[in-house]
């Protein structure tokens, strides 16, 4: 399914009030990934593993339609191009205009037809259409409200269909936790990680099943699959 580029910013359609700490991070997270838009190849190459096995646990097929939540310079999209084909759709989101544009500059080199970047603020984004899938790598931690976030995903998915978040945190657990104020201290710097969300609570307090999958460095990388199930 061919997709029709939306250049107005879908950042301004959003609804509901915030208040001024939520616009603070936002901005702030805004500021941050901008500056490092062009400076995402080593991250890239590092978690490529870890992001390649999060998206097989989404099983895409041909035809599938997915969102990816904070897709920064779109370093998932060829992946889930080639998994869900020409005949698929990929609309994916980020509210970082310097990511933003090296995401379409992927796009554009591919000439990918179906695969479509919008500016949003992922908590108060719209679509037209459900998704049969989606995806979240390095990106739900660093959100102003992640629980809102994750209400907007489980929101956008048809029935019977999977949510896969891959992301950071501190140290769950074991001697190493000692380290943690500095940790934390680290990723808001790094990343505007918020220091007030929890990814992990937040999905499973949305989805119809959440589980923790899989765990890397110490459990401060780790990935969850979450089912949305049919009401009946």
């Amino acid at each position: 399914m061919a997709t029709e580029r939306r250049d107005r910013d879908p950042a301004c359609e959003t609804s509901g009030s915030h208040d001024g700490a939520y616009d603070e991070h936002l901005e702030r997270s805004r500021t941050v990934w901008d500056r490092w838009s062009d400076w995402y190849g080593m991250s890239e190459r590092d978690f490529e593993p870890m992001r390649e096995a999060a998206i097989d646990r989404l099983a895409l097929q041909p035809g599938d339609r997915v969102l990816e939540i904070g897709c920064g310079p779109g370093v998932n999209l060829e992946r889930i191009r080639d998994d869900v084909d020409e005949s698929g759709e990929l609309v994916a989101v980020d509210y970082s205009p310097a990511m933003i544009a090296n995401a379409r500059e992927r796009i554009d080199a591919h000439g990918w037809e179906n695969v479509e970047v919008r500016r949003a603020d992922a908590t108060t984004a719209t679509f037209d259409e459900p998704f049969d899938a989606a995806l979240a790598t390095l990106s739900l931690s660093v959100m102003p409200d992640i629980p809102r976030a994750v209400e907007t995903v489980y929101r956008s998915l048809v029935p019977d269909s999977t949510f896969v978040v891959f992301d950071v945190r501190p140290f769950p657990d074991g001697p190493a936790r000692v380290l943690n104020p500095f940790v934390r201290r680290f990723l808001r710097w790094y990343a505007n990680w918020n220091p007030d969300g929890d990814v992990v609570a937040s999905l499973e307090a949305v989805f119809d099943e959440s589980e923790v999958v899989d765990t890397y460095t110490h459990g401060t990388t780790y990935a969850v699959v979450c089912e949305k199930r049919d009401a009946d």
